[in-house]
């Protein structure tokens, strides 16, 4: 990962003969053979590639990934520090990543719009194991992959997860900005994930709901909104404390998480109630683990 310097657009992908080179995947040399065997077959130079036994199916996929800004993880994973339960950037053709893609749409549907105002979005459950930061981390990056400039903001200053997700220190982050002690290197550009950046919660502060009451927690959100399409906010649990709702509350719209087995429905309809109070709008509930293949069987923990 490497410190936030937004600029220009990149220039375009080179063709998919030059990515498969650039990655290893073929030599240069080959390329001329393979543009033989596609104009004799009449296919794709992807397809011309795999038949003529020079690289597989899955190299293809990923070289076109690339061309097409569909980040996700190369193969292999060589080097990388993100985590296996980011499914999106781990295994995006899987069916966990699928349902990920199927919230992302129905958010897209029905929330965000930010014409309106309406770009962030905080993530939220009642008690502690329910999925919060496995949901927050996955749409961020299924966002990033559909185009979109997506800063996750990890704003549980319990038992923050999303540096141990993406394999980053966890030295300055938001109570870092919040204290008033500004560093433009709190905000890192995970670097292989296009269009993905992460602030981490940073120094866990003795006063995590003194810190979400602040002034500067609004004008974090609001330069944020600014600088990003979209803000996905992890939050700690309501069972610990009211850091969650302070932290909804200027974000402007929460996404409840429930787990089968976990979440007490007790809870559930307490915590909707409080953001209710709160005047935060509850923009839909996930239901993680509720059954193999339902829609809303998302894993992680």
């Amino acid at each position: 990962m490497s410190s936030i310097e937004l600029g220009p657009q990149a220039p375009p992908h080179p063709p998919l003969g030059a990515l498969l080179v650039q990655y290893g995947y073929i030599r240069q040399e080959d390329i001329d053979a393979i543009l033989q065997y596609q104009a004799a077959q009449r296919i794709r130079f992807g397809e011309a590639a795999i038949r003529l036994g020079l690289v597989s199916a899955e190299n293809v996929r990923f070289a076109l990934s690339r061309q097409f800004e569909f980040a996700y993880l190369r193969p292999g994973r060589e080097g990388s520090q993100i985590s296996s339960e980011v499914v999106s950037a781990c295994d995006p053709f899987s069916g966990a990543a699928d349902q990920i893609r199927s919230i992302r749409s129905q958010l897209m549907l029905h929330w965000f719009d930010k014409l309106q105002g309406r770009n962030a979005l905080a993530v939220l459950g009642a008690v502690e194991g329910e999925g919060r930061s496995y949901l927050a981390a996955n749409l961020a990056v299924a966002f990033a992959q559909a185009g979109e400039n997506v800063l996750l903001v990890d704003a549980n200053f319990r038992a923050p997860r999303q540096h141990t997700l993406f394999g980053i220190q966890n030295d300055i982050g938001l109570s870092t900005i919040l204290a008033g002690h500004r560093h433009s290197e709190a905000i890192l550009r995970v670097s292989e994930l296009s269009g993905l950046f992460l602030l981490p919660a940073g120094a866990l502060p003795p006063n995590p709901l003194e810190l979400l009451t602040r002034a500067t927690w609004q004008d974090f959100l609001a330069r944020a909104r600014s600088n990003f399409d979209m803000l996905i906010v992890d939050t700690p649990s309501l069972h610990c404390g009211e850091d969650a709702v302070f932290a909804a509350v200027k974000t402007g719209a929460a996404l409840l998480v429930a787990r089968t087995g976990v979440t007490p429905v007790k809870a559930l309809a307490n915590a909707a109630r409080v953001l209710a109070r709160a005047r935060v709008p509850v923009v839909g509930t996930i239901w993680n683990h509720v059954a193999d293949n339902s829609p809303a069987h998302l894993g992680g923990d």
